[in-house]
This record gives structure tokens, C-alpha cells and sequence, in this order.
């Protein structure tokens, strides 16, 4: 009888810090191009997740600028504290203790986000959601397309990535770029 070997093979490093098949059914991750260090300095070339706006430009759907306006009103949304509910932070300090008014830098914030939105047409209109889900809150232009859509009636993908690049046209209209 001939015996069968079994080839074992060793995980090398580089199967050990790939992702998760998980990981990788959420999305697009690539390796960096360059070596960053990481939280000891030493270089380190980690996995990292491509968002929407990066992807479009890769594509040459927008322009740099669109994508800069973009950046930009994610920024704002974030720090106007509009994106979607999370965990709490345990180490806040206790209710009493805290300022129960808005910092006014998120004020600020909280009225640029309204002032881009209000130029999109409010968040009922087309432009306006899929800002404010795809780029504020990270959705994917197909979740938002299947979710939102247009007055809650699911679009084409197609059509929904058509109304993202007009809206991130207004947006560079609107912040100058």
C-alpha cells in the first residue's frame, strides 16, 4: 500500500497577522504602501481599512478636492458629536461633576454640519442623507442605497454614488476648495 503523506503546513508570520476572514467580509482592507511605526517605534506595515471617498478617487469618480470636502465634513460631524450612539466612556468623569453645556467648539461644529446640510437641501433631500449616512455616520454607498435611498425607497447603486458626487461637489463649492 502507498502511504499518503501530509504536507503540514507552517503558518508562517505573515498568515498569522492577516485578517480575519470576518474582518475581510466587512469591507476593502490593503496593506500600507510604507512602513509606519508602531506604538513601540518600530516599523510595522498593519492592515487598514479604505473608505468610500478614497476608493471614488482611486477610481477618479471625485476629485482630491471632493474628497477634501469630505474629509472635512466628516471631521465637523465627528467632533459636533453627531455621529450614531457607542459605547460609554468609563473613565468620564461622574454627571455631577460635569459642564452641562456644549463645548463651543462643538457648537461651532454643530452649526457648520447644519449649514452643509441646509445647503444640500436638509437631511430629507437625496443629497442631504447620503452625506449625512455615507460620509457623517460611514455607511457604504450600497447600505445607505438599500436602507435610505430616496425618501426611504431603496435607488440603484449606481444612482446613489451619482447623488454622493454631486453632493460632495456642493460641499467643495461650499468650503472654497
Amino acid at each position: 500500500m502507498a502511504r499518503h503523506r501530509r504536507k503540514h503546513a507552517t503558518a508562517t508570520r505573515e498568515d498569522i497577522l492577516h485578517p480575519t476572514p470576518e474582518r475581510l467580509g466587512h469591507g476593502k482592507i490593503e496593506r500600507l504602501a510604507r512602513p509606519i511605526a508602531d506604538e513601540d517605534g518600530r516599523p510595522a506595515r498593519p492592515y487598514r481599512a479604505s473608505d468610500t471617498l478614497e476608493q471614488m478617487v482611486r477610481r477618479q469618480t471625485i476629485s482630491p478636492a471632493m474628497r477634501q470636502a469630505g474629509e472635512d465634513f466628516r471631521a465637523l460631524f465627528h467632533l459636533a458629536h453627531l455621529d450614531p450612539l457607542h459605547a460609554a466612556d468609563l473613565h468620564r468623569l461622574p454627571r455631577e461633576a460635569q459642564e452641562t453645556t456644549l463645548s463651543d467648539r462643538r457648537l461651532e461644529a454643530r452649526r457648520k454640519v447644519h449649514a452643509a446640510m441646509t445647503a444640500l437641501g436638509g437631511i430629507s433631500s437625496p443629497a442631504g442623507s447620503c452625506i449625512w449616512h455615507v460620509v457623517g455616520c460611514e455607511w457604504t454607498v450600497k447600505e445607505w442605497a438599500l436602507r435610505e435611498g430616496w425618501s426611504g425607497r431603496p435607488l440603484k447603486q449606481e444612482t446613489a454614488a451619482g447623488i454622493l458626487v454631486g453632493a460632495l461637489g456642493v460641499l467643495q463649492a461650499l468650503y472654497g476648495l
